[in-house]
């Protein structure tokens, strides 16, 4: 009963981890860096859907929507501010800048949303169905299928639309793609705003399990980018099946010895893991000319 609890808790943690590595993926595969405001996109998402939804009153379904969208506006001025200008001149200080404006927006929110947790309660989550004999909220069952979800999608987007085969010949090709009339830098941005509305959908569905502040994304990006490592960062759905066993094994761990050793273990894991498989679980070594 106690593994069956905890492999179920593991898919939705599991999930959001992929969600938010999904993220680093996208941004990673068009424009070779990575958003290491992660963490705080998904911040954004749950504190904006908490706001319309809870202090406005807005239905769930339009706060989302808007939530979603200002997150995605969110990743496009990481792009525009802490990465474009750094990275047309070949430096890598967009490592520190992306770092520096997720800082920025964290405490924005500490000062302008509050300190203190807030619980998220969604009326459709309250409810449970039997599974393997214990009771499993419709919440925990949503998580996962919209991370999958999300994750197909993006999958069909890249193969079957005209936008995402251009970012796709970005990805094998940047300077070839510019040739053929392709807006790099149009793509590159879109690749940010997806990262962070992924990360947002991921906040969303998170905050009701873990209350709404303003660091609550720290650890979770943290996570989240050894994950994409983990699963291989040019694999896209190698980096989400690395969040599902990520968290599993992390929802194992708590179950199993306690919370004190999930964070030492899990990391740990992660460690050997790569010290064995370098490249990740489903990554491939770079090929490098000579």
């Amino acid at each position: 009963m106690l593994v069956t609890s905890a492999l179920i808790t593991g898919l939705a943690l599991g999930s959001m981890y992929g969600l938010l590595a999904l993220g680093f993926h996208v941004t990673y595969a068009v424009s070779s860096t990575v958003n290491f405001a992660q963490g705080s996109s998904m911040m954004l998402g749950a504190v904006f859907a908490y706001t319309f939804a809870v202090t406005l009153g807005w239905p769930l379904a339009p706060a989302a929507f808007l939530a979603l969208a200002l997150c995605a506006l969110y990743g496009v001025i990481v792009e525009l501010l802490a990465v474009r200008p750094f990275a047309r001149r070949g430096s890598s200080a967009w490592l520190m800048a992306t770092v520096a404006l997720g800082i920025v927006a964290d405490n924005t929110v500490l000062f302008t949303f509050g300190k203190e947790p807030r619980g998220f309660t969604l009326a459709w989550a309250q409810g449970s169905v039997q599974l393997a004999g214990i009771n499993v909220s419709w919440l925990q069952i949503a998580i996962p299928a919209v991370g999958l979800a999300l994750a197909a999608a993006l999958h069909l987007f890249s193969r079957h639309t005209k936008l995402g085969k251009a970012m796709l010949a970005v990805v094998q090709n940047p300077d070839a793609a510019r040739l053929m009339g392709i807006n790099v830098a149009l793509a590159v941005s879109l690749a940010y705003a997806a990262s962070s509305l992924f990360a947002g959908a991921a906040g969303i569905m998170i905050a009701p399990l873990f209350n709404v502040h303003s660091d609550m994304g720290t650890l979770f990006g943290l996570k989240a980018f050894a994950v994409a490592i983990l699963g291989g960062v040019t694999s896209a759905w190698g980096v989400m099946l690395a969040g599902l066993i990520f968290g599993l094994t992390e929802s194992l761990i708590t179950a199993l010895l306690g919370s004190g050793y999930t964070q030492i273990l899990s990391f740990a894991l992660v460690i050997a893991a790569l010290a064995l498989m370098p490249n990740g679980l489903f990554g491939r070594a770079e090929v490098k000319k000579v």
